[in-house]
C-alpha cells in the first residue's frame, strides 16, 4: 500500500510540474509554441480560441487588410485619368478643378480625426467595414448625381470611407501584428500603390470599353470597395485582439499595473516635436502625391502626350509604389534612423520634376519613374507612424494627428497648382511649387526619422 501510495504521489507530483513548466514556458516564449512566436493562454478555452485566430481569422484579416487598401485610391487617380472628360462634361473651370483635387486631402483631414473615437465606440473592424461600404456607394452615386455639387458630395462619401480607414490602418497593424509592424505596412501598402496604378492605367480602356462615356467608366470602380466589405464583416462586432498579439507588453522597470496602464489619459501629442515633424512630412508628401494624382496626366496631355499614354505615365508613377511600398518599410523598421531614405526620396522627386520642366515629353518615362520612387513616401510615413510610439494607443492618436494635420496642410497644393495653371496658360509656375516644396519636405522628414517614441516626448 505505502509503494501503492508512494508511486500515486510521484505520478501526481509530476504531472503538476509539468503543467507548471509547460505555463512558464508558455508566459516566457521558451516553450515549443513560444518559439514559434504564438502565445498559449493558461484558460483550456483560450488555447483553443487562440489555435484558431493563427488560422483562418488571421488569413481573413490579412485579405480585408489588403482588399481594404487596394480601395484607398482608385476614387482619386480614376478621376485624373477622366478630369478633362468630367471637367467638359461637368462645365467646370481651372479653379474649380483645382478645389476638386483639393477635396481628398479636406476629407482625409475632416473625418480622419473622428477614426479613433468611432474606433474605441464601435471598434476598428467596424469602421473599417462601415469604410468600404461608404466607398462604395459614393463611387455609385457621383458619376450621376448630377451638377458640380453632387459630384462633389457623393465624391466627399467615398473619402470619408477612405479618410477612416487611412487612419485605422497604422492601428489595426500594430493592435493584431506588433512584431510585423514593418512586414505588414509593406504589404497594405503595396496593395494601395498596387489599386492606385490599376485605376490610373485602366480607367481609360475601361470607359472606351463601356461606350466612351465617363460615367460608367467611374462608377466601375465600386465593384472593389462591395468586394471588400465581406472579410470585414466578422470583425464587425471583435473589438479586441487576441492574447497572442498584445500590442503592449510592460518593460521590466515598469512597475503599473494593467489597469493603472489602461486608466492614463491619452499622450498631449501636440507637446511632441516628433509628432509635428511627422505631420508636417506627412503633409507635404500628401500634397505632392495629390498633385501628382489629380493633374501629372493633364501635364502629360497638355505636352502633347495622348489621353492613354498620359493614364499609362500615371500608372507608371503609381506602380513603383507595387514593389517600393513593401521594401521601403521592412527596410525602415530594421533602420534606426529613417532620414537617409526620405533624402534619396526627396532627391528622386527634384530630380523628376526638373526632368518634367526641361522635356517634358522627350524624357517622359524616366520622370515618371522618378516620381513614382519619390511617392513611396507615402508608406514611410506609415511606417514611422508605427515606430515612433510604444504602445497601440499611442499610435492611436499619433495616426489621426499625423494624418489630420498632414492633410490640412496638403489642401492648398492641388488647389494652388489649379490656380496657377489658369493664369499663367503654362505648367512652368505649378512644377516650380512642386520642386519647392520638396526641401522642407526632406528636412521635416529627417528630424520625423529620427529613433525617438512620442510617448517620451509628451507628458501625459
Amino acid at each position: 500500500m505505502a509503494s501503492d501510495e508512494t508511486r500515486t504521489e510521484t505520478r501526481t507530483k509530476t504531472r503538476t510540474e509539468t503543467r507548471t513548466e509547460t505555463q512558464t514556458g508558455t508566459q516566457t516564449g521558451t516553450g515549443a509554441q513560444g518559439r514559434a512566436g504564438g502565445v498559449v493562454s493558461e484558460v483550456p478555452g483560450e488555447a483553443s480560441a487562440t489555435r484558431a485566430w493563427t488560422t483562418w481569422t488571421t488569413r481573413l484579416l490579412i485579405l480585408g487588410i489588403v482588399l481594404a487598401a487596394v480601395n484607398l485610391r482608385p476614387a482619386i487617380t480614376s478621376l485624373g485619368a477622366l478630369l478633362e472628360e468630367v471637367r467638359d462634361g461637368l462645365g467646370m473651370s481651372g479653379s474649380i478643378a483645382g478645389l476638386l483635387t483639393s477635396v481628398p486631402p479636406l476629407c482625409f483631414a475632416v473625418f480622419g480625426v473622428t477614426a479613433p473615437r468611432l474606433a474605441r465606440r464601435f471598434g476598428p473592424g467596424a469602421v473599417v467595414c462601415a469604410g468600404m461600404v461608404a466607398i462604395t456607394a459614393g463611387l455609385l452615386i457621383r458619376p450621376y448625381a448630377g451638377g458640380t455639387g453632387g459630384f462633389l458630395a457623393a465624391t466627399a462619401l467615398a473619402l470619408m470611407g477612405i479618410a477612416v480607414s487611412n487612419v485605422l490602418m497604422p492601428v489595426i497593424v500594430k493592435r493584431y501584428f506588433p512584431d510585423r509592424v514593418g512586414s505588414m505596412t509593406g504589404l497594405y501598402s503595396m496593395a494601395l500603390a498596387f489599386g492606385t496604378s490599376v485605376a490610373a492605367a485602366a480607367t481609360v480602356p475601361l470607359t472606351d470599353a463601356l461606350g466612351g462615356h465617363w460615367q460608367p467608366g467611374l462608377a466601375v470602380w465600386a465593384v472593389l470597395p462591395a468586394l471588400a466589405v465581406l472579410p470585414w464583416i466578422p470583425f464587425v462586432r471583435n473589438r479586441k485582439a487576441p492574447a497572442s498579439t498584445a500590442p503592449y507588453a510592460p518593460r521590466p522597470e515598469d512597475g503599473r499595473s494593467a489597469e493603472k496602464r489602461a486608466e492614463q489619459p491619452p499622450l498631449r501629442i501636440t507637446r511632441s516635436r516628433t509628432a509635428w515633424a511627422l505631420a508636417v512630412f506627412f503633409g507635404l508628401q500628401a500634397t505632392a502625391a495629390y498633385i501628382t494624382m489629380g493633374w501629372m496626366a493633364q501635364i502629360f496631355r497638355d505636352s502633347g502626350v495622348s489621353a492613354g499614354t498620359a493614364g499609362l505615365l500615371l500608372a507608371v508613377i503609381m506602380v513603383m509604389g507595387v514593389p517600393l511600398a513593401f521594401v521601403i518599410p521592412r527596410v525602415a523598421s530594421r533602420l534606426p534612423h529613417q532620414g537617409p531614405i526620405v533624402v534619396v526620396l526627396g532627391v528622386c522627386g527634384l530630380a523628376g520634376y526638373a526632368g518634367l520642366y526641361f522635356a517634358p515629353v522627350g524624357g517622359a518615362w524616366a520622370w515618371a519613374l522618378l516620381l513614382g520612387v519619390s511617392n513611396c513616401a507615402f508608406p514611410l510615413a506609415l511606417t514611422m507612424v508605427g515606430m515612433r510610439a510604444r504602445t497601440g494607443a499611442g499610435v492611436a492618436q499619433l495616426s489621426a494627428f499625423a494624418q489630420s494635420t498632414g492633410y490640412l496642410i496638403s489642401i492648398p497644393g492641388p488647389l494652388l497648382v489649379g490656380v496657377l495653371y489658369q493664369h499663367s496658360g503654362g505648367w512652368g509656375l505649378p512644377i516650380a511649387l512642386m520642386s519647392a516644396l520638396m526641401v522642407p519636405q526632406i528636412v521635416v522628414g529627417v528630424l520625423a526619422g529620427r529613433d525617438r517614441t512620442v510617448e517620451d516626448e509628451a507628458g501625459r
